[in-house]
């Protein structure tokens, strides 16, 4: 016999009346005296979940309610409705995936991700890659089919076995499967293990039968596991870090390579090296770590670094790997160091601190571990051929500095497509990044060549300043994005730095900002082409093929058309451009700049490449090289 109605209207009262709890006092843990201060209550599966992940700190959801999630979404409901948890409605899967993945990223909180097994599920799933590549914790709940075994349900794999999206959703982080609402507990503490883990965090992707939500059981809130809080960790054995004194002592030529997972620990990383004169070679995502101009700064390297930064990694005969996973194209496909006799390696993940030969692991917590070294370095440590390396380092980065002034401020060059001169990319990023400096804008960039420009471009003086998604070059990632902070108070404003292209993966922000009252800008860099893999495509074979289209669509326009963004023209010169963004900007809401940039062969219009990659027909001679090294 179906529900009554009126039944519902009794259990909707008993959930307001415990969210209505739980605001007003603060937490779920405050409301442990009530019923006779055992914080057991009797529920459904679906508001157990939600107090438990509200006991973890959890009460941002990215939702797209589906046939497969009616029940959850009515404790949501309840639960927004009292205050206990804010719910963004999205139009796009991957869109929410990467607004989530966003907003963790940014503020530290962990938020949920709420969808239906199906092709939904299939979508949050593969904008989670973002997440996982970069090393942030979001929790993905799934309606999955049911438990009972009826016959095929809509969305589920057709095909006779059990767990099926399970299994899918393991292969990209770890999953569990509601089965039965006891099972809750358990689900709870693999979630906060997985995506609050302190040194590789992840999605955590939640199974929630269709079935089971709205199943009765006791739950008993006071062992539900709160979020995950381990202490920092750090070698206990002196005497590793006396190896690495040693190491560091013995060596004049030393760089830092520094990678996404330091991006918490700054401070450390730049009193380690400041302390034994160590040039900073910064990944695409650890760019703020340590101020631009400081001096030991040599700026990105890797497969598209920069001169000093390349330079820095070529010539190094000892190398400090910081929260460094050694991906393809941070290290050159592990042909970055030639000249390394040994290696460092601080990291609290065991593959990670082992990728390299000849390596000394610290594993543990970055700023942990460089405090327990710090007291046994050597003191005062200085020498000429230390000293000239620094020269020479310093020598390179001015080089770089000259070069790359050269191509951000370039004159417009005229270009095929748009019969007139146009702005460069590297000129118009480097024009919108400068803005965004200046009003203390954060910025996102999407993938290809807009973000391999962006990252060499950008000089941030601190962490925070740019979210670059090069963990998996997700195109789509940096307009979705800027959905992540709607509504969250005293955000900062947001830029996304986005291809035509990678817009078009995810135009639904358009509409999903002003729903959600976003303030913030899309910078559209227009080149009508995939513009770094045509250059690719001529730098191996010297032809570019099916890279680029012939039609011509007024973005402009077609921002315009959603209600509620203010949509401009860049223009073609700077002046024009800048006119632009302060217009944008005044705006109180979402908007966006279409600004068409030159693609061509031109040496000014991007801003190169310094290393190697095992692309490509480059594959033999990069091969050939990693037998040649030391590390």
């Amino acid at each position: 016999m179906l529900k009554d109605y009126h039944q519902e209207i009794d259990r909707e009262g008993a959930m307001r009346a415990r969210a209505r709890t739980i605001v007003e006092r603060g937490g779920v843990d405050a409301t442990l005296d009530v019923d006779g201060g055992r914080g057991v209550i009797e529920t459904t599966l679906s508001e157990g979940l939600v107090i438990g992940l509200l006991k973890q700190g959890v009460s941002r959801f990215f939702a797209i309610f589906g046939h497969g999630s009616t029940d959850l979404g009515n404790v949501l409901r309840v639960y927004a409705e009292e205050g206990a948890v804010s719910v963004v409605n999205c139009r796009n899967e991957v869109e929410m995936a990467h607004a989530a993945t966003a907003f963790a990223w940014q503020t530290g909180e962990t938020p949920a991700v709420v969808t239906s097994i199906g092709p939904g599920g299939l979508q949050a799933m593969a904008g989670s890659l973002a997440a996982a590549s970069n090393g942030v914790g979001v929790y993905h709940i799934y309606g999955d089919e049911t438990t009972r075994g009826e016959g095929y349900n809509m969305q589920q794999v057709p095909k006779r076995e059990q767990g099926l999206f399970g299994r899918i959703t393991a292969l990209m982080g770890q999953s569990y499967t509601l089965h039965t609402p006891e099972a809750l507990r358990e689900c709870m503490r693999r979630g906060t293990n997985c995506v609050h883990h302190p040194y590789r965090p992840a999605p955590f992707f939640i199974m929630l039968p269709i079935n089971t939500q709205p199943q009765g059981t006791i739950v008993n809130i006071g062992t539900l596991p709160g979020r995950l809080a381990l202490p920092a960790v750090a070698p206990a054995d002196d005497s590793a870090y006396d190896e690495a004194a040693a190491l560091l002592a013995r060596f004049d030529k030393i760089v830092l390579k520094v990678g996404g997972g330091a991006r918490r620990h700054a401070a450390a990383v730049r009193a380690l090296a400041e302390a034994c004169g160590a040039a900073v070679v910064l990944s695409p995502g650890s760019t703020g770590v340590i101020p631009d101009s400081h001096p030991q700064n040599m700026h990105v390297g890797g497969s598209k670094g920069s001169i000093s930064g390349n330079f820095a990694m070529e010539e190094a005969e000892l190398v400090v790997f910081i929260g460094s996973r050694g991906v393809c194209q941070a290290d050159c496909s592990g042909i970055g160091y030639p000249n390394a006799k040994a290696a460092i390696n601080i990291n609290g993940d065991i593959g990670d601190v082992t990728h390299y030969a000849n390596t000394l692991p610290l594993p543990g917590d970055i700023s942990a571990v460089i405090k327990r070294l710090m007291p046994v370095l050597e003191p005062g440590k200085s020498s000429a051929a230390r000293e000239e390396w620094l020269r020479q380092c310093a020598a390179k980065k001015k080089e770089w500095a000259s070069w790359k002034r050269e191509r951000v401020e370039a004159a417009p060059v005229f270009d095929e497509v748009w019969r007139k001169p146009v702005l460069t990319q590297p000129a118009a990023i480097h024009a919108v990044a400068a803005f965004a400096k200046r009003i203390g804008a954060v910025k996102f960039f999407d993938a290809g060549d807009v973000q391999a420009n962006g990252f060499q471009i950008v000089e941030d003086d601190r962490v925070g300043e740019t979210f670059t998604e090069a963990g998996a070059s997700y195109m789509g990632f940096a307009a979705s994005a800027l959905l992540g902070l709607a509504g969250v108070k005293d955000a900062p404003y947001g830029i996304a730095f986005s291809g035509d292209g990678s817009l078009m993966m995810n135009p639904q922000v358009l509409i999903d900002g002003v729903e959600h009252g976003l303030r913030g800008m899309i910078a559209l860099f227009d080149n009508r082409r995939m513009a770094a893999i045509t250059s690719l495509q001529l730098a191996q074979y010297g032809r570019e093929f099916r890279t680029n289209d012939s039609v011509a669509v007024d973005y402009a326009a077609m921002a315009a058309s959603v209600s509620g963004v203010k949509a401009l023209f860049g223009g073609t010169s700077r002046e024009e451009l800048a006119a632009a963004l302060e217009e944008a900007y005044a705006y109180d809401g979402l908007s966006l700049i279409h600004i068409p940039v030159y693609a061509g062969s031109d040496p000014v219009a991007e801003m190169g490449a310094y290393g190697q990659w095992n692309v490509g027909n480059w594959v033999e001679d990069v091969q050939g090289r990693y037998l040649e090294q030391t590390i």
